[in-house]
């Protein structure tokens, strides 16, 4: 805990003291979640697991800034983080404030790639390249399929048909682990979703990652892996589609999943979006299934509600999730 209060407070002095330099972005953000757990009985405070990070009420930042010389960009740092309530507030749990450190890497524009060093995503489905970490819907990377974030070093490369993206990261997610662990991901996808308004993907995944949920470990070792995945964007008029799916062997045993995304945007600069998302996995010798429908309205430019509900078929619950979100910039 020391650790991540210690490197948290010297990534915002060092933002400070960059931002004075220009070629810069800062914004600050603000959530609340709350809901109720049919297998829980009782109100819940965060979407997905109270060990999880994904979403629970607190404040954070968003930091950018961009490094420049006579020949236009050649590199980026970007830190960004909250500090959350973790648990659920009852006598039963372990309440505290947990601070969460997403993106805090270097990317260097080296011609041929970009080159990033630190906690950025990895190159394996709908993650690589999908924004979730304000979204109540998920996608298999919150699965234990990839991380939503890893520590590594990475490259990618964009060409007029697509991108190409390779990493080695150890393969501890939100945490910095060293106990031999490690992930070796690649990415190829086909299409250019700002201007195709469609992106297909392979990917792959070998290593000895751990097993995680947050900063938690699930199983005390590295545990073996091999993954072949494919990912597809297609977006068409209000219309948006998104799936994924994911095949291979997890610590000797198969796995897969699959998990697909509608989504119906309306009104004016599709303000309001309703979606539903089925999920199918099957690990460690069990499967199970979630239902899963989203309503997003974006209020102001800065404020953006959201409500989910989830049947979950693995702990027999239903549960059903609110979010304010606020997402404003300073600088």
């Amino acid at each position: 805990m020391f650790s991540m209060v210690a490197l948290l407070a010297l990534s915002l002095v060092f933002a400070v003291d960059c931002a004075f330099a220009g070629n810069y972005l800062l914004y600050l953000e603000a959530q609340g979640v709350a809901g109720y757990s049919s297998q829980a009985s009782q109100p819940i405070y965060y979407s997905m697991d109270p060990m999880d990070v994904m979403q629970k009420s607190g404040v954070g930042f968003d930091y950018l800034q961009r490094f420049s010389g006579e020949k236009g960009d050649w590199g980026a740092l970007a830190i960004q983080g909250r500090a959350v309530y973790s648990g659920a507030f009852d006598e039963d749990s372990h309440d505290e404030l947990q601070l969460q450190l997403y993106n805090a890497y270097f990317k260097y524009k080296a011609g041929v790639a970009d080159v990033w060093l630190g906690h950025n995503r990895i190159p394996f489905g709908l993650g690589s390249y999908l924004d979730s970490h304000a979204l109540l819907l998920q996608p298999l990377a919150m699965r234990g399929y990839g991380y939503d974030r890893d520590w590594g070093v990475g490259a990618s490369h964009d060409f007029q048909w697509g991108d190409a993206s390779l990493a080695l990261s150890t393969g501890s997610g939100m945490r910095l682990d060293f106990d031999g662990n490690y992930l070796v991901s690649g990415r190829v996808s086909k299409g250019v979703l700002s201007q195709d308004n469609y992106n297909i993907g392979i990917s792959t995944s070998i290593g000895q990652p751990l097993d995680t949920m947050g900063y938690e470990k699930v199983m005390p070792d590295p545990v073996e892996t091999r993954l072949v995945g494919t990912d597809m964007t297609y977006l068409w008029n209000r219309l948006e589609n998104r799936f994924e799916a994911a095949v291979g062997e997890k610590d000797d045993q198969e796995t897969y999943a699959f998990l697909w995304r509608v989504g119906l945007n309306f009104l004016e600069e599709d303000r309001l979006k309703l979606e539903a998302q089925p999920v199918y996995k099957k690990v460690y010798g069990e499967g199970s299934y979630e239902i899963s429908g989203a309503v997003t309205y974006k209020l102001t430019s800065d404020i953006t509600l959201r409500g989910m509900y989830t049947y979950d078929d693995g702990f027999d619950d239903n549960r059903i999730v609110f979010q304010l979100y606020w997402y404003h910039r300073v600088l």
